[in-house]
């Protein structure tokens, strides 16, 4: 059995065409030019294309470490959004994209789509193996590609799944980055680290999750968990492997957890939808 909360939200697209100018025959050739080779200096931006990418970062554990993530980008010039997916902990982000894209066609053709690798195969949430900055590398992602003229700056949708979804939770909770309109978890509510039962905790250079913190609202929030779960239990509380600071990693009830994350993400104060069980 699962519980599944949603929020959806509508956007109006705007589209702007360039309207041709007439040239004489030089000034056109002196305008080829300049695009071939300097298309940035007179305001036109590069097409994202598929492939893999590297953000370069120092951390305690790597120095100008290079972490990769995959695009693909539809074809097409019309700017689409982003949908950046996370991994589960041990997950491989290029094999995890292929098999995305091949079960979500219609989707993949929606979105420029973005699976991003963890550094050790994992996220760094509480007590995980990687000590890497990954909100910040996440950040780093979108704030690149947001550059490139096929990409869509707002409404990007970030989605993760178990360690991948907590990781979710966490951008969430800290991120100031306003370029995304929704987030979806798989498999992971909020643990107790992250909200204390009272008020959100960044999780700070150390991982101590001591500074309470304000999410950015206007954001929409879909989670999926499992009442059956033994590894991440749906009514809170330790779980039975998952590892933490003071023994086992403890869980927010995961009702209380959609509703607490939810109703500090919407926009204007609007009631949350009620949880559905299927």
């Amino acid at each position: 059995m699962y519980f599944i909360t949603a929020s959806i939200s509508r956007y109006d697209y705007c589209y702007h065409s360039l309207s041709p100018i007439i040239m004489p025959k030089v000034l056109h050739l002196l305008y080829a030019i300049a695009l071939l080779f300097g298309s940035y200096s007179v305001g036109f931006a590069l097409e994202l294309e598929s492939g893999s990418y590297t953000i370069n970062q120092d951390w305690s554990q790597e120095q100008d470490y290079g972490r990769s993530y995959f695009v693909h980008a539809p074809d097409g010039v019309e700017p689409l959004p982003l949908f950046i997916f996370l991994h589960g902990n041990g997950g491989n982000a290029e094999r995890s994209m292929a098999g995305f894209i091949k079960r979500h066609k219609e989707l993949s053709k929606r979105y420029n789509i973005v699976f991003a690798q963890g550094y050790l195969k994992s996220w760094n949430i509480v007590s995980e193996r990687s000590q890497a900055p990954d909100r910040e590398f996440i950040e780093a992602i979108v704030a690149e590609l947001a550059e490139y003229s096929n990409v869509q700056a707002s409404g990007a949708v970030l989605m993760g799944s178990s360690n991948g979804a907590a990781l979710v939770n966490q951008f969430a909770i800290e991120t100031k980055l306003d370029h995304f309109s929704h987030y979806i978890t798989v498999v992971s509510q909020l643990n107790a680290w992250q909200h204390d039962g009272t008020a959100f905790k960044a999780k700070g250079s150390d991982n101590n999750y001591t500074e309470s913190v304000v999410p950015l609202r206007g954001k929409c929030l879909l989670n999926v968990s499992g009442v059956d779960d033994r590894l991440v239990p749906y009514s809170g509380g330790p779980s039975r492997a998952i590892r933490a600071k003071n023994g086992k990693l403890a869980f927010v009830d995961a009702e209380k957890s959609i509703y607490s994350l939810g109703a500090a993400l919407w926009l204007y104060g609007r009631a949350i939808e009620p949880t559905q069980r299927i």
